[in-house]
């Protein structure tokens, strides 16, 4: 069973919750290597199970053979899957948690003989008779961008969908649509895609060139070479592959490339050079592979859709004299980690662009955002190579799979909640109280009333109505199992490990010493469907709650000196009017640009520059083994790793400093982080234990002053807790 990352379990969470809403459509944005097929097979599994008369019709776009490639990987996820392609739907039909992968080409394109207008006509008759059988169609637009036309919607509005998923890396955007968005954030820090994109590395601010293409390509072949050579020192086989992208109708830039790359012996005869061109290809065979011959591919500005070579690491961008549409799936194909992890090394963990083409640069820049910056390697000072500090790293030890400390956590919070103990009749009437349902039959509300005009005040004068069902332990059995994997998915659970916790808690037939309640099967089901909300609700706060965490042991930690990394890939905005070297920082060329930065860490930064009593400023990665870190544990007993921002001297003192989210104007705290209380808790603790000093930094836009906090945390800035930084370090 492949093993899902967190982001795509509560990604899975949400579309399934998606179904419930009252919106027909939802939009999966998802960047390119994120798994979104992974996600979506393990989606279509997960609600089938718990839902009755559904088939699932995955539409693919474009040439080649999309369709069978995501059927093949649906089949390899999921055991026992009900998949179908065109010949098998027209064949037999449509039935019943079928997940059916058909290629939009064979439904509208002119002229493909691929199904014959009889055929078109049997293909209608089989829809309509899924209907007439009781089925609904939930529809799956794989690369939705690229199918948006009337002919493609006239096919989608054949099926009647209840629901149309449209999954793109770039979707168009739908007013009334529910929008699910896997954030970047999250695929990097599992290490699925590459931390970041250089631009031009080490282009200077002025060039001057004989020829662009053979410059573009030399740099190209410079860098491919350097990343073999330390792939090769990580014990990897990866022969990392260039992607040289020429514009479309270019025949006679094609000839120079293929005649520059053959000066320097890389050519089609001694299979070093790749094409994929419609009117060419060669060496393609097995190009994906880790360790394929090929260093470099031509290809024109139409990647064929669903090519996955994850070895691809630089793209070189050809200039043209009128430049084409920005496509983000260009970038893509360089971003995919080629073996779904970091190496914890700038140069692997980072993916390369060439090019003269400023509207190309520009369109990277607006989709990427801070993740596409300008770099170079920064050396570290002399003097700073003898600072060591004992970085904290997570012990390799998995954790228990039965969930036993969120069982503890989750009991421990409807004690300090709702008072519970063991005398579960008492139980049954706290939460009573606070508003949970208790019966053996499924209640549900709905509303009646008038509304005049559809403003939010209208709607609350509604009057609720009770809508009683008789439990059916048949059809709500899999509506339970729907609940139960919904709250799990949630918190990055499986159905099993939540089944277990419900059990525990609720279930009499099911041993546990300090139950809640003891319900009997039927009653559980009916306690889930009734109360999901108010139990979803209940086990993120009892997740995330600092109250109810008990003392665990951080056993199996590992402790190794740390040193300064003696040199770093520096990422800053070229284009920033003020280029300001910072003199303390403990690398030389430091620039005040330096970017991905926060309001509060460039704010800390300006003025550990300024202060007289700082000595030297280290700003701390955020992931990596060659990066300072403390551990900490989460409300599952699960090992984190916890990068403080910044290292510093003042006066010979070591001072650890943790940036956070500011406070607004009016005191409102802008951090995000719900770990930041534990995180301080740990930082205190690692402080007395080494004898040093730090803290947590803040911002009050009030002011636009600095404060810090060193003794007890909270999110109140006029609070005592929080000290004006210049009182501290002046």
């Amino acid at each position: 069973m492949i093993q899902l990352a967190d982001f795509q379990l509560q990604t899975i969470g949400k579309l399934i919750e998606s179904m419930e809403d009252d919106k027909r459509e939802v939009i999966l944005k998802s960047p390119t290597g994120s798994g979104k097929t992974i996600i979506l097979t393990h989606f279509i599994d997960e609600y089938g199970k718990g839902q009755f008369d559904n088939v699932f019709v995955w539409l693919t776009p474009g040439k080649g053979d999309l369709e069978e490639q995501s059927k093949e990987k649906m089949d390899r996820y999921i055991h026992n899957s009900q998949t179908k392609l065109l010949p098998d739907v027209m064949a037999e039909g449509f039935k019943e948690n079928d997940a059916c992968f058909i290629n939009w080409e064979k439904l509208t394109k002119k002229g493909n003989n691929a199904l014959k207008e009889s055929e078109k006509t049997n293909f209608q008759e089989h829809i309509t008779q899924a209907h007439n059988n009781g089925l609904s169609f939930i529809i799956i637009v794989d690369e939705s961008h690229q199918n948006d036309t009337v002919k493609a919607d006239d096919i989608i509005q054949l099926f009647k969908p209840k629901k149309i998923i449209r999954t793109s890396a770039t979707p168009k955007k739908l007013v009334n649509a529910t929008l699910i968005e896997v954030d970047e954030v999250d695929v990097i820090a599992e290490g699925l895609i590459k931390k970041m994109l250089i631009i031009n590395e080490d282009f200077g601010r002025s060039i001057t060139v004989d020829n662009q293409v053979g410059y573009l390509l030399d740099k190209a072949l410079e860098k491919q070479a350097e990343l073999k050579k330390v792939y090769k020192e990580h014990d990897s086989i990866t022969n990392p592959l260039i992607i040289i992208q020429l514009p479309n109708n270019s025949d006679v830039l094609q000839n120079e490339v293929e005649l520059y790359l053959a000066s320097k012996d890389v050519t089609y005869e001694n299979g070093l050079l790749a094409v994929w061109l419609n009117n060419k290809k060669q060496n393609l065979e097995e190009i994906e592979n880790l360790d394929a011959k090929p260093i470099a591919v031509i290809i024109k500005q139409a990647v064929a859709t669903g090519w996955d070579c994850p070895r691809a690491q630089i793209l070189v961008k050809l200039r043209e004299n009128t430049s084409e549409t920005f496509e983000i799936q260009t970038i893509g194909r360089i971003r995919r980690m080629p073996e779904a992890k970091h190496y914890e090394n700038d140069l692997l963990d980072s993916c390369y662009l060439y090019t003269f083409d400023e509207k190309f640069t520009e369109g990277v820049k607006l989709h990427l955002r801070k993740g596409a910056l300008d770099a170079v390697k920064l050396f570290l000072k002399q003097k700073h190579r003898n600072v060591t500090l004992i970085s904290e790293q997570k012990s390799s030890l998995s954790i228990s799979k039965d969930a036993i400390q969120a069982l503890k956590s989750l009991l421990g919070f409807y004690q300090m909640e709702y008072g519970v103990t063991t005398k579960t009749g008492e139980n049954k009437t706290r939460l009573e109280a606070k508003g949970y349902i208790f019966s053996e039959e499924i209640v549900k509300k709905i509303y009646t009333g008038e509304v005049r005009t559809l403003t939010s005040d209208e709607f609350k004068n509604l009057q609720s109505v009770q809508l009683v069902e008789p439990l059916n332990t048949h059809k709500h059995g899999r509506e339970y199992h729907n609940r139960i994997s919904a709250l799990g998915l949630s918190l990055n659970l499986q159905y099993e490990q939540m089944n277990t916790i419900i059990r525990r808690l609720f279930d009499k037939n099911v041993r546990y010493d300090q139950k809640i309640l003891r319900l009997q099967t039927r009653e559980v089901y009916a306690f889930v469907i009734n109360n999901f909300y108010k139990l979803k609700e209940d086990i993120q706060s009892a997740m995330s709650s600092m109250d109810i965490q008990e003392t665990l042991s951080l056993n199996g930690i590992i402790e190794t000196p740390f040193h300064l990394p003696k040199e770093f890939l520096f990422t800053y905005d070229g284009e920033n009017r003020v280029q300001r070297e910072y003199d303390r920082n403990v690398y030389s060329g430091y620039l005040s640009s330096a970017e991905v930065r926060s309001d509060s860490e460039k704010s800390f930064e300006k003025y550990c520059e300024e202060a007289e009593s700082i000595e030297w400023l280290y700003k701390n990665g955020d992931k990596g083994s060659e990066y300072f870190s403390i551990v900490y544990q989460d409300n599952f007993g699960k090992q984190k790793s916890f990068y403080p921002d910044y290292v510093l001297s003042k006066d010979g003192e070591i001072w650890i400093i943790e940036t956070k989210g500011g406070f607004s104007r009016t005191g409102e705290s802008e951090d995000i982080d719900k770990f930041s209380p534990k995180k301080f808790e740990v930082l205190k603790r690692y402080l007395n234990k080494h004898n040093l000093k730090g803290g947590f930094v803040r911002k009050d836009k009030s002011n636009n002053e600095l404060f810090i906090c060193m003794d007890e945390y909270n999110d109140d800035i006029k609070g005592s807790s929080w000290i004006l930084l210049s009182e501290v370090l002046s």
